[in-house]
């Protein structure tokens, strides 16, 4: 039996927009599972980053709860917020963010860091061992600037991972990135979600969502499709996008 890691239900999001109330999420209800690899589609507008910003803590929705060990982040003070993010959740984005005038290893280290509960030691073996399983190691000393989008992509993937999240928020993370660095970057996520990585991932890129269990289509503020689909591999990754396609 799946064990939930988080819920949100009633999940209602609006903004002001020209003197009107434009409606994102309107009355959404989902359950995030421990060990699962999530991804949520659906057309540009469809609300797929505010939904994910919204379970991860980013962004208060108007209405409704998100609820994470027994606790809803939707009226959570503000400093537990924070010290969750640094703590059971972890982010990628689409544009790495990355310190432009801090080295790859030391972007690593600030997000370990951050998190006051983990000592420096264990939070700089941790950022080594992870670098060295994404192959940039030999570049920890290199700024940013000084490698290609995938190798930023995949420090920026190491930094969100070096406390250990529970949860793994993942919002277009291959979108800026040609195809042999999306490659690079999926089969990352791939591997750590086998290890037991729980990821919600939001993308418009059949070929990523394809990585998924779970798939969930996103349209008019709410959820009107879901897909199971058995473990990645890459010799079925053919059949698989046409089976996304058909289904989206």
């Amino acid at each position: 039996m799946k064990q939930s890691i988080l819920s949100a239900s009633g999940l209602c999001k609006s903004f002001a927009h020209n003197g009107n109330q434009l409606h994102i999420l309107s009355g959404l209800d989902l359950e995030l599972y421990q060990g699962e690899f999530t991804v949520v589609m659906g057309v540009s507008g469809a609300g797929k980053s505010t939904l994910l910003y919204a379970l991860g803590g980013m962004d208060r929705a108007t209405a409704g709860q998100v609820l994470y060990k027994g606790e809803n982040l939707v009226t959570m003070r503000e400093k537990k917020l924070a010290a969750l993010r640094c703590g059971d959740f972890g982010f990628i984005f689409q544009q790495m963010h990355l310190v432009s005038n801090l080295s790859l290893y030391e972007n690593v280290l600030v997000a370990g860091y951050v998190n006051r509960t983990i000592p420096g030691e264990t939070v700089r073996s941790r950022a080594k061992e992870l670098m060295e399983r994404m192959g940039i190691w030999s570049m920890g000393s290199h700024l940013p600037s000084q490698v290609s989008g995938g190798e930023q992509q995949r420090c920026a993937i190491a930094r969100a991972v070096v406390h250990a999240p529970r949860l793994l928020f993942a919002d277009e993370p291959t979108g800026a990135l040609n195809r042999k660095h999306t490659t690079e970057v999926l089969d990352l996520l791939t591997e750590m979600n086998r290890q037991g990585q729980s990821i919600l991932m939001v993308t418009h890129d059949t070929r990523a969502a394809v990585r998924a269990d779970r798939l969930i289509y996103l349209a008019d503020g709410g959820i009107v499709g879901e897909l199971q689909m058995p473990s990645y591999t890459a010799q079925e990754e053919k059949s698989r996008v046409n089976q996304v396609n058909a289904w989206c």
